[in-house]
């Protein structure tokens, strides 16, 4: 059956031979892609309800896998308006991070071996970085790493695999005129992503049986992994800090 099984096949944008400006060409469309599916928002949503407001008015945040550093600039700039201060640190694989993103700390690193100790930062993200790792042992690895170096907790973003959300970003990204490369990496990054059950199993197997694991809108899966319980409000439908709402439910 069409996307039962999760793909292995590498994505072309994680080929080590691209050059500069080809890397820079694919982080703009991807950042005008994001802008508009609003990729930001599973952390403004999340992370105060989860964490509370009283931790949120202060964090230091490390973005796994950070890219161009466009998720750390948004949610800085989100933080401030609401009066709160969150320090961003980006950490990527490729030195190309410092030149794109030269505002923020940036760090070259594997997100399979943190280059901090313990519990450096108050949290820790990801978004659509973990289906690029190639098997279940380094995702294993990806959780393990993400918990360690944070103090309260770590919320980590990817996407959902189904049929729907395959066919619709394939329409998006065609009207968007975005290129054939660009195109087939997005579809195939659906076919890389995950489902609950699945995120479930390596989070038990990461040794976080109290992980909470939950898809939403059909489009994201989301794992959160917290150093310390959430307060009880986490799942109140009504709390809605920015004005908005979710018909996410935790599992």
């Amino acid at each position: 059956m069409f996307l039962r099984e999760r793909a292995r096949q590498a994505e072309y944008f994680d080929h080590p031979d691209r050059v500069s400006e080809e890397l820079r060409e694919s982080y703009r469309s991807l950042a005008r892609v994001n802008r508009i599916t609003r990729f930001d928002r599973p952390f403004r949503i999340w992370l105060p309800r989860l964490l509370g407001l009283e931790k949120c008015r202060s964090l230091s945040v490390l973005d796994l896998g950070a890219g161009d550093g466009t998720l750390g600039r948004t949610l800085t700039d989100w933080a401030a308006r609401q009066g709160w201060r969150w320090r961003i640190t980006n950490l990527d694989l490729n030195p190309i991070l410092a030149e794109l993103a030269p505002e923020t700390p940036c760090v070259v690193g594997d997100v399979l071996n943190i280059p901090f100790p313990d519990g450096s930062f108050d949290v820790v993200i990801a978004t659509t970085m973990t289906h690029h790792l190639l098997d279940d042992a380094a995702v294993i690895r990806h959780f393990q790493e993400a918990h360690r170096v944070s103090r309260h907790a770590s919320l980590i973003c990817d996407l959902h695999r189904n049929v729907f959300f395959h066919t619709l970003l394939g329409l998006f990204l065609l009207g968007l005129r975005c290129s054939r490369e660009f195109r087939a990496d997005g579809l195939l990054s659906i076919r890389r992503g995950w489902r609950v059950p699945e995120w479930r199993h390596l989070a038990d197997s990461a040794g976080f049986p109290e992980a909470k694991i939950w898809m939403e809108h059909a489009t994201r899966i989301l794992l959160y992994l917290p150093k310390s319980p959430p307060p009880t409000s986490a799942i109140r439908s009504d709390l809605t800090p920015i004005g908005e709402s979710t018909k996410a439910g935790l599992r």
